[in-house]
């Protein structure tokens, strides 16, 4: 990827640990997604923003995906909880599913998308 410009999705001290998330649009195979970045635990983590039971977008609010103590992802539409290191469900409805991960890194007080081929800005 020598010479291609990183697609920046947010600057790293846009994400609180246990605090609100960034939205963002990719591309996978062919169609638009839609997606989110958190920090949990002084690590960045992403994941497609679609819950692992029923499909629909995760946050309540925009950018609004961790409980209130900021511990689990919480699905807003039923309850579905997941670990925000891993994407895997704690419980509800989703048991033994998990969120999909997109891959993502901090490079330079940015968080960048690895593959940017996937973007869909």
């Amino acid at each position: 990827m020598a010479g291609r410009e990183r697609v920046v999705i947010c600057t790293s001290n846009a994400l609180v640990d246990g605090g609100d998330g960034v939205r963002f649009e990719l591309r996978q195979n062919g169609e638009s997604r839609s997606a989110f970045a958190i920090r949990f635990a002084g690590r960045v983590h992403a994941y497609l923003n679609r819950c692992a039971h029923i499909g629909v977008e995760l946050d309540w609010q925009p950018g609004r995906f961790f409980d209130v103590e900021g511990m689990v992802l919480l699905c807003s539409t039923h309850g579905a909880l997941y670990d925000p290191e891993t994407g895997s469900c704690l419980g509800g409805p989703c048991q033994g599913g998990r969120l999909i991960p997109v891959a993502v890194e901090e490079i330079g007080g940015a968080v960048v998308l690895k593959d940017e081929d996937e973007y869909h800005g």
